[in-house]
């Protein structure tokens, strides 16, 4: 019996379904691995604000293994894996990872150690600067001048850097949108640094003057 022009195309349409089914079933599960890197990253970031070091790395380390899992599952899909959340996943990494680098005094490393995209490696540590302020405003709280200045220089240090990529947003993930409001981030935490800078020379002053008039009493 020939085959029909309505077989051949059934047989193509069932090759077609079945590429579908394997794709969507790779965007399932990588899109669960997506979350749950995203969940684990944001906890390490909030363990490094809580100074809990050794929690933040448990963390980074399990949000690494299910992107490696969501990375797997869509290389044989690019076109699925380009769709955004994968990006995400990755950018939240990177910010974790860059966060804990940061506060440590070191530099985070690269986008092809860590195996994730340039433009999420860019944003993620653009947002890892952003996500400083927290962690300089708890340091000048406990009136630790020296340290928060130290955090400032790290922001000031990113953002001179990312402000040099000069690529379309279809490039670089959205980086100019990303760097102005780290712009906008560091401003604010260069004004509360200078604010309590002032505020504890003119305290330091007015010791010193009531310390200066104590010992004249005393004479």
């Amino acid at each position: 019996m020939a085959t029909t022009r309505r077989d051949t195309l059934g047989e193509l349409v069932a090759g077609a379904v079945g590429d579908l089914a394997a794709a969507h079933a790779a965007r399932e599960a990588a899109l669960v691995s997506c979350r749950r890197v995203i969940r684990s990253s944001g906890l390490a970031i909030r363990a490094v604000h809580r100074l809990e070091m050794e929690s933040a790395a448990g963390l980074i380390s399990e949000a690494e293994g299910n992107l490696r899992s969501a990375q797997e599952a869509l290389s044989p899909y690019p076109a699925v894996a380009h769709a955004g959340f994968l990006h995400d996943a990755e950018k939240e990494y990177v910010e974790a990872v860059a966060t804990v680098a940061l506060v440590g005094g070191g530099a985070p490393p690269g986008p092809d150690r860590l195996h994730v995209g340039v433009p999420a490696w860019l944003n993620g540590l653009a947002e890892a600067a952003s996500e400083l302020r927290r962690h300089l405003l708890d340091r000048l709280r406990e009136g630790s001048l020296d340290r928060a200045e130290e955090l400032l220089g790290a922001m000031d240090d990113v953002y001179d850097l990312v402000r040099t990529v000069d690529f379309p947003d279809a490039i670089t993930g959205g980086l100019r949108r990303t760097a102005d409001a780290l712009r906008a981030v560091l401003e604010r935490s260069r004004a509360d640094v200078t604010t309590t800078v002032l505020q504890t020379r003119l305290q330091r002053a007015i010791e010193a003057e009531r310390s200066a008039m104590m010992g004249d009493d005393e004479r």
